[in-house]
């Protein structure tokens, strides 16, 4: 890794730079940079949860995406930046939501393009997102690749608006001459999942009794260590300006409860409700809770369930071809997942199985490393 990122051997070593490190991607990445021996400095806020960084020996250093000057001083020093840091939502929201959307996810990696730029930090890889990547708009199910545009004329969610025009902020970097590699995320299953994520919570949903119902649809979902490898591929390999899809399987919402269920031990709701009926009720429901009560989290929203809807499947060749990617099961990922949150006591259902491994540092315990700050 080192000699890929252009630090010759025995002189002292740069770290790289990592933003959104304590988020569910952040966490992992910084965990395998770590087993790799590569020095990490990552950017935090205080007032966030950053227990996924807890005991690791890492640089730590505090400042806001949207702050240009205080990313210009968190970047200093560093060679290879991964850009992960981005306000992830599913709902519509209020106008002050949509602006700290905008101002987070574009803004910031503006600022933290340039500040990359100002100090000469080398390659940024910038996590995409799938939602974001252009459809067949007579089929959507049709597996999407990287040369589909984003349609803007239909319904979107202010997130996926926002992704795309982070996308136009890396075009514009990379036309300049910056080194700049976008790797797109599908929806992420596996450990070190401390926030936790929207699955991960589901997930403990369902098995602690309070998913009731599920809805149909589906989506890509990608392996923790495979959206992993898709940054360190971009970061070694990848062409600078162009974005790469990384996904492991495409699953439908009744394969992934079948997966919940195979792991928990726990049986699946008996009611499937179609999505066309449960987006009616989201569009009353979701209405209200933005407005009265905006930190309530929601789970099928009308973005979520539009996104559900369309079945999008997505085409892996060119991270295949030009970079070597294979994907793993996304089985072996809801295992990890669940041993994570089983590990947590965030599995309160005395009836749940007892997961297959066990956990260490976040990840499985036969994969985990000696993070420990010294």
């Amino acid at each position: 890794m080192a000699l890929e990122m252009g630090i010759v051997e025995g002189a002292p070593t740069a770290p790289v730079f990592v933003t959104g490190s304590a988020g569910h991607v952040g966490a992992n990445l910084v965990r395998r940079l770590l087993d790799e021996g590569v020095q990490v400095r990552v950017l935090l806020r205080h007032d966030d949860n950053n227990e996924g960084l807890e005991g690791l020996d890492v640089e730590q250093v505090f400042g806001d995406i949207r702050d240009l000057d205080s990313i210009r001083q968190a970047l200093e020093g560093c060679q290879g930046v991964y850009h992960i840091a981005a306000k992830i939502s599913t709902i519509e929201g209020n106008r002050a939501h949509r602006r700290e959307v905008f101002e987070c996810n574009v803004v910031g990696t503006r600022n933290v393009l340039q500040a990359a730029r100002e100090s000469e930090a080398g390659r940024v890889v910038v996590t995409g997102s799938f939602s974001a990547v252009g459809h067949d708009l007579d089929d959507p199910s049709a597996p999407s690749d990287e040369t589909m545009p984003f349609f803007p004329m239909e319904r979107t969610m202010p997130y996926e608006r926002s992704k795309s025009l982070v996308e136009q902020e890396c075009w514009r970097a990379a036309a300049t001459g910056q080194e700049v590699v976008v790797a797109t995320c599908c929806a992420v299953v596996g450990g070190a999942d401390f926030l936790p994520s929207r699955l991960g919570r589901t997930l403990c949903d369902y098995t602690n009794g309070k998913l009731r119902a599920y809805i149909d649809g589906g989506f890509e979902f990608v392996a923790a260590r495979d959206i992993v490898e898709g940054h360190l591929l971009c970061m070694r390999h990848g062409r600078s300006g162009e974005k790469y899809i990384f996904s492991s399987e495409y699953k439908t919402i009744s394969e992934i409860v079948a997966l919940y269920e195979e792991v928990s031990g726990v049986p699946r709701p008996r009611r499937k409700v179609p999505a066309p009926l449960m987006l009616v009720f989201s569009e009353v429901a979701s209405s209200y809770l933005s407005r009265f009560h905006p930190d309530f989290p929601q789970r099928f929203t009308p973005g979520a369930i539009r996104l559900l809807k369309k079945c999008r499947h997505a085409n892996l060749s060119k991270a295949k071809r030009e970079l070597g990617y294979q994907p793993t099961a996304i089985r072996d990922a809801v295992h990890e997942a669940y041993a994570f949150h089983y590990s947590r006591n965030a599995i309160k259902n005395p009836r749940a199985n007892r997961p297959r491994t066990e956990v260490r540092d976040g990840g499985p315990a036969a994969k985990a490393g000696n993070h420990a700050a010294k």
